[in-house]
């Protein structure tokens, strides 16, 4: 009865093209153009405002709105399945015994006119029923520009649907709740008016049994829908932490990816030792550097570090030493801040070109005389290794891509790579986003090219989960 979520004629000739709408990267090429279409009753473009109901459309909206008309798609079919093999013909005798033929043939032949449909007298019928749900749902009043249907209803369409419920309304109920068809369909709205994602994960937890391999997809759309309620409560509330869409929180979507939300900590075996840990963190060559001027001369890699002050740390209590910054860091890193202006920028200690001890740190060797020489004295070394914080120029990069999370295109239409290559290495090209150099984007992808195939992947870039992602990682 609903079908997939009808499209205006007018919005797609507009867009190029009839889309897939269920395409996080299309959704958002697409957003950017509904953005520029106006309202169809009232031919103003759409409100930009921080108003909720009045924001523009985001590729959540797009992406959840054709996922859930995709679920209403997936619950007709199983009606037909179990209920009634002949139900779409029974509807439309049923409406044009009640209606007239006549009266329904104008609404249909609106319906055709007015969206992207089949010829056929059924298609016609998903689409009114399909565009009344959209138009009729709150959640998805973004949408407008897409799936307005003020020509349809024009044309009699409330009364069309008001005889198409009524005559399912006779028919045997369906579902979990055992709803008559039309009441089924329009149940997510009912619960939960006002969130897309509460919407989604009320047919997911509802309707599961009935969606078969739809259900994975539907992740996506509450991924997409999270993130983006992230950012706009970051734009909107600045001073206040974090927090998820309406009706969806982190709790459920942990729980759809296996509970991983309540994964217990696994501890290593050193239990007897590590509730008693000392831990000082040094900055490495900030340490070295002060060693440096403490003991009057240069103290440059690890194994120079003076055994007096390993005995001096281990007389104030110190069990265990964080050397932070011992890794091999990225070239690419410290060309991109000297690029933006700091000439005596190095590279960030949280950009790395692999996990091996830094050569000018004296590599392997400097750090097992140092291991040695701090285990003699009851102090453990320790470092961190934090995977999502590899240089965009890494060995991992450009061996094994396969290993960070990318697209085989720009996530949003306005991205563009023609900035200098930033790889050290021949077999790649790597290049951030244009709009970092001038300071007024902050992109999540850079490209990695490889230049034998000419292949392009577009790698997401690492942050600590608390702010912009970080462009040299």
């Amino acid at each position: 009865m609903a079908g997939l979520l009808p499209i205006r004629r007018s919005a797609i000739e507009a867009l190029g093209g009839s889309p897939d709408l269920a395409s996080v990267a299309i959704a958002r090429r697409i957003a950017a153009g509904v953005a520029a279409l106006p309202d169809p009753a009232t031919g103003k473009r759409m409100p930009r405002s921080n108003d909720p109901d009045a924001r523009p459309v985001e590729a959540g909206d797009i992406v959840g709105g054709a996922l859930l008309h995709a679920a209403f798609d997936r619950v007709a079919g199983r009606y037909l399945e179990r209920v009634d093999g002949t139900a779409w013909n029974r509807a439309l005798s049923a409406v044009d015994e009640r209606l007239g033929r006549d009266r329904v043939d104008a609404v249909l032949e609106a319906a055709r006119a007015t969206f992207d449909i089949g010829e056929g007298r059924r298609d016609a019928l998903f689409a009114v029923a399909g565009a009344w749900l959209a138009n009729a749902n709150p959640a998805l009043r973004a949408l407008r520009p897409l799936i307005a249907d003020d020509e349809v209803r024009a044309a009699g369409g409330e009364t069309l649907i008001a005889a198409l419920a009524g005559h399912f309304n006779g028919r045997p109920p369906f579902g979990p709740d055992r709803l008559p068809l039309p009441a089924m369909l329009r149940q997510p709205a009912v619960a939960v008016p006002d969130s897309l994602a509460g919407q989604l994960e009320y047919v997911r937890e509802r309707w599961a049994e009935l969606l078969g391999d739809l259900l994975e997809r539907l992740l996506l759309g509450l991924g997409v829908l999270d993130e983006e309620a992230r950012g706009r409560w970051a734009r909107f509330h600045p001073t206040v932490g974090g927090g998820a869409g309406a009706g969806f929180g982190p709790g459920a979507f942990g729980e759809a990816l296996g509970g991983l939300a309540g994964e217990p900590e696994g501890f290593s075996t050193d239990s007897a030792w590590m509730p008693r840990v000392v831990l000082a963190a040094k900055s490495t060559y900030v340490w070295l550097h002060q060693l440096s001027r403490w003991y009057g001369r240069e103290i440059r890699t690890l194994d120079a570090v003076p055994d007096e002050e390993i005995d001096r740390l281990a007389s104030f209590g110190i069990t265990g030493l964080w050397l932070i910054g011992l890794w091999e860091r990225s070239g690419a890193s410290a060309e991109i801040k000297r690029r933006r202006g700091n000439a005596e920028a190095v590279a960030s200690a949280y950009s790395l070109d692999d996990y091996r001890i830094a050569d000018d740190l004296g590599g392997e060797p400097a750090w097992a005389s140092l291991r040695e020489r701090a285990w003699a004295r009851g102090v453990r070394l320790a470092s961190d290794m934090v995977p999502n914080h590899m240089g965009i120029d890494s060995r991992w990069v450009v061996e094994h891509p396969e290993r960070f999370l990318s697209l085989g295109e720009p996530p949003y239409p306005s991205y563009t790579f023609g900035g200098p290559d930033l790889s050290p290495d021949p077999r790649v090209r790597i290049a951030i986003e244009d709009h970092y150099w001038d300071g007024t984007d902050a992109a999540v992808v850079f490209r990695r090219r490889d230049a034998a195939t000419g292949d392009e992947r577009f790698v997401y870039h690492g942050n600590d989960g608390t702010s912009y992602p970080w462009n040299d990682t």
